[in-house]
């Protein structure tokens, strides 16, 4: 009887570590996976903000497209050409069609936002992080704004993934 003991508990040990070896690898392989996701966000965030760097308060010009005077599609098309390499179509209407529609609880960095601002007037913006967008305002210029501003959550419209 003290002999079937021993063997039990023995069993019952090795099964207790082998568990937990086998947790450790699965959370090991989570933990892994988790830091991949976290060093593309840190990444594409860094991206975005060193352009934001480079282009905060030019002024807003419709039509326009340089540091003298910029909108918001082509502030939104160079963001994606310099932070990613990714060539967008030039208009917001262009660019709202490019991608996959997702819910606003959704939105990763690097997504579009996109606003209905009037009849047939659009804006866009690139999600940051924490609610907040980068795009090209037409009273302060290139900004960062929130999702939750009274303004912009009563214009939202849409938001689309390029980023996969």
């Amino acid at each position: 009887m003290k002999s079937y003991t021993n063997i039990f508990v023995i069993l019952f040990i090795s099964l207790l570590f082998s568990a937990c070896s086998s947790k450790q690898n699965s959370n090991t392989i989570q933990s892994a996976s988790l830091q991949k996701t976290l060093l593309e966000k840190s990444s594409n965030n860094n991206k975005l903000y060193s352009f934001y760097d480079e282009w905060r308060g030019v002024k807003y010009r419709y039509g326009g497209n340089s540091k003298r005077g910029i909108d918001c599609s082509a502030l939104i098309q160079k963001a994606y050409k310099k932070s990613y390499n990714i060539a967008l179509p030039r208009t917001t209407t262009q660019q709202a069609k490019v991608g996959k529609t997702i819910k606003k609880y959704q939105l990763k960095t690097g997504d579009l936002v996109f606003f209905k601002t009037g009849k047939k007037s659009k804006h866009v913006g690139i999600y940051m992080e924490n609610g907040k967008f980068l795009h090209a305002s037409t009273k302060k210029g290139v900004t960062i704004s929130r999702l939750d501003n009274i303004y912009f959550s009563r214009h939202y419209w849409k938001s689309v993934r390029v980023l996969y």
